[in-house]
């Protein structure tokens, strides 16, 4: 599915114009301008996966997220706007072949470190109540408890549990939900599976963070089967060679100059990582 079919950014022309007009020189940056201009880059064309590479300074994440203040899609972390932002996103223009869901959302690295962090708050709490609930089990489980009156009917169901019930069992019964069985990585995971829903425009801003290459595998196929599948389109910013061996994907090279399109066994990071393996192939074999 297409919903986003293309989008411009301001030239170096235009931003220069900008520019010129403002009347105060107190500024020191206008960012996002001359930062992706910076390489001529003027128009996106987008496909099914479309995947925006570069290193640190290219410009991916701010093209990211240009587009998606511009589409108005949800997202749950703020970011640094600056006064410049809703001037910058007035002058760029997006070419829409099916209206945008409600699905639709961008998703950074700070929203999923952000569910991490709660992930291991509750886990806090989780350690917390665990230590709590042992006192508890052996204080059911070793008590000369009698029911008086219905006011005891709790307290005389989780001294028969205690009783029925080793220790572990009876504290994991009571923490049914114990999310430290995850790890950071699974959370992370988890986290990609639950917000990406059916018929959506996705923009992801380098997922590879917080997974092991592992995960950045199934995360490639999941990307791939709700394309091919369940009508979603992706717009992904990263340097992962896992994420830009992506079947079929439309690669945007933004370290050069102008920006062009490129398979993605010629960009730069992967060759890197081929030339390793293959001076270790020995190794291996």
């Amino acid at each position: 599915m297409i919903y986003l079919k293309s989008f411009t950014f301001p030239n170096a022309d235009l931003e220069f114009d900008f520019i010129l007009s403002i009347k105060r020189t107190c500024y020191d940056s206008y960012y996002p301008f001359r930062i992706l201009s910076r390489n001529d880059l003027h128009r996106l064309d987008f496909d099914t996966v479309t995947i925006l590479y570069g290193g640190n300074g290219s410009g991916k994440s701010t093209a990211l997220n240009v587009i998606a203040e511009k589409a108005g899609i949800t997202r749950d972390s703020i970011y640094n706007k600056t006064n410049f932002f809703p001037d910058y996103v007035k002058m760029c223009c997006m070419n829409v072949e099916e209206d945008i869901s409600d699905n639709s959302r961008i998703i950074t690295s700070d929203d999923v470190f952000d569910y991490m962090l709660n992930i291991r708050n509750l886990n806090e709490g989780i350690d917390w109540k665990r230590e709590k609930l042992f006192n508890e089990y052996l204080e059911a489980k070793y008590s000369d408890f009698k029911m008086r009156s219905l006011d005891d009917y709790e307290q005389l169901k989780k001294v028969n549990s205690a009783r029925r019930k080793t220790q572990s069992r009876f504290v994991r019964s009571e923490l049914i939900d114990n999310v430290r069985e995850y790890s950071n990585g699974e959370s992370a995971f988890i986290y990609f599976t639950e917000k990406i829903k059916d018929n959506g425009l996705y923009l992801l801003d380098e997922p590879e963070n917080s997974l092991s290459p592992k995960r950045q595998i199934e995360l490639v196929k999941f990307i791939e089967e709700s394309a091919r599948f369940f009508g979603c389109q992706f717009i992904i910013s990263t340097h992962s060679p896992f994420l830009l061996s992506m079947r079929g994907a439309r690669i945007y090279n933004l370290d050069e100059n102008p920006v062009t399109v490129k398979r993605w066994t010629e960009l730069e990071n992967v060759r890197t990582y081929f030339d390793f393996f293959k001076a270790h192939e020995k190794e291996f074999l």
